[in-house]
C-alpha cells in the first residue's frame, strides 16, 4: 500500500495536468474542509458532495479549462500531508488566477478525511469575486 505522501504526490501530479478526477475520487464521503480566512470563500464544509458543489464547482465555473495547481513542497508526518502549491489558472475573462496555497491533509485508509486550506484570501476575492 502506498504511503500518504505517495498518494498525495500522485494526486497532485494529476492536478498539475488538469486532471482533478483522481483527487475527487480520493475524498472520503465525510471529508471535512476548512478554508481559512474571512470572506465568502472562507468556509467550513462537511461532506464530499457539498465540497464539490460549493467550492470546486464554483471555482471551475469561473475558469477557462480545468483547475491546475503545482506542488512545490510536500511534507508528511503520519496521517498528515502538507502541500505547498501554486495555481496556474486563467479565468474565462482572460485574467490570471495563480494563488499560492498551503494545504494540510489528513488521510485515513488512503482517503482524504480532512483538508485545511491556507491561501491569499484577498486575491481569491478580488479575482474570483464572491462565492455565491
Amino acid at each position: 500500500m502506498p504511503t500518504n505522501k505517495e498518494i498525495m504526490t500522485a494526486l497532485y501530479a494529476e492536478i498539475a495536468k488538469g486532471n482533478g478526477r483522481p483527487y475527487v475520487d480520493a475524498l472520503a464521503d465525510d471529508v471535512a474542509f476548512r478554508a481559512i480566512g474571512s470572506n465568502s470563500w472562507s468556509v467550513k464544509i462537511k461532506g464530499k458532495e457539498e465540497l464539490v458543489r460549493e467550492v470546486y464547482a464554483k471555482v471551475r465555473e469561473r475558469l477557462e479549462g480545468p483547475i491546475k495547481s503545482y506542488a512545490t513542497r510536500i511534507l508528511a508526518d503520519g496521517d498528515f500531508v502538507v502541500i505547498q502549491s501554486r495555481g496556474d489558472n486563467t479565468l474565462k475573462d482572460g485574467r490570471r488566477y495563480n494563488n499560492d496555497y498551503c494545504m494540510v491533509f489528513r488521510l485515513e485508509n488512503g482517503k482524504i478525511k480532512e483538508i485545511e486550506e491556507y491561501l491569499d484570501t484577498e486575491l481569491v476575492s478580488s479575482v474570483m469575486g464572491e462565492r455565491v
